[in-house]
């Protein structure tokens, strides 16, 4: 019977949906993080990017598992739609750092950089760290405007809608912030 609750217990804990403390409104925290893009490592700085364009900011949990590796698929499929929409696209993961470089050239497919946290300091600032597992990123995806404020916040463990939910932010935020 103890198991059977345990189980229960951990199984709520697990599908308990994540909510990113950043709100729309909130200052995005700075931060330069050591990136890879096509497997090339580099210093990706989110004040710098910013600069260009709005930054779409996604934290996922681990290199190469499962959900990860949908996503990162997903993301690398509308790279090209989020450059279009003048966006620098990022992810960034705690967890499996040592891999970050060929996870940048294998599942992201040479599209777009992700970043390694080692210590988890970035996803602290942005409050995406994993509940259940803390050492690793939550699934978090951020619109970071130019204004260098938090535009949108999308948590969700499935990583099924980050991209949909995100490029509809970015196109939204883009018509609010037309120039001409």
């Amino acid at each position: 019977m103890k198991r059977v609750l345990a189980g229960l217990l951990l199984s709520a804990v697990l599908t308990v949906p994540a909510y990113a403390a950043l709100k729309p409104g909130a200052a995005a925290p700075d931060f330069i993080v050591k990136a890879a893009l096509a497997g090339k490592e580099f210093d990706f700085s989110l004040k710098d990017a910013l600069k260009k364009g709005p930054v779409v900011l996604y934290f996922f949990p681990a290199a190469f598992t499962p959900g990860c590796t949908l996503e990162a698929h997903a993301f690398a499929e509308a790279t090209d739609d989020f450059n279009k929409q003048g966006a620098t696209l990022i992810g960034v993961t705690a967890g499996n750092i040592d891999r970050v470089a060929e996870f940048s050239k294998v599942e992201c497919r040479d599209k777009f950089a992700v970043g390694a946290d080692p210590g988890r300091k970035i996803a602290a600032q942005y409050d995406s760290q994993l509940g259940p597992k803390p050492e690793w990123s939550d699934r978090t995806s951020y619109l970071i405007g130019t204004d260098g404020k938090i535009a949108y916040t999308f948590s969700d463990l499935n990583p099924n809608d980050h991209v949909k939910n995100t490029m509809a932010a970015l196109v939204a935020w883009n018509a609010a912030h037309k120039k001409g």
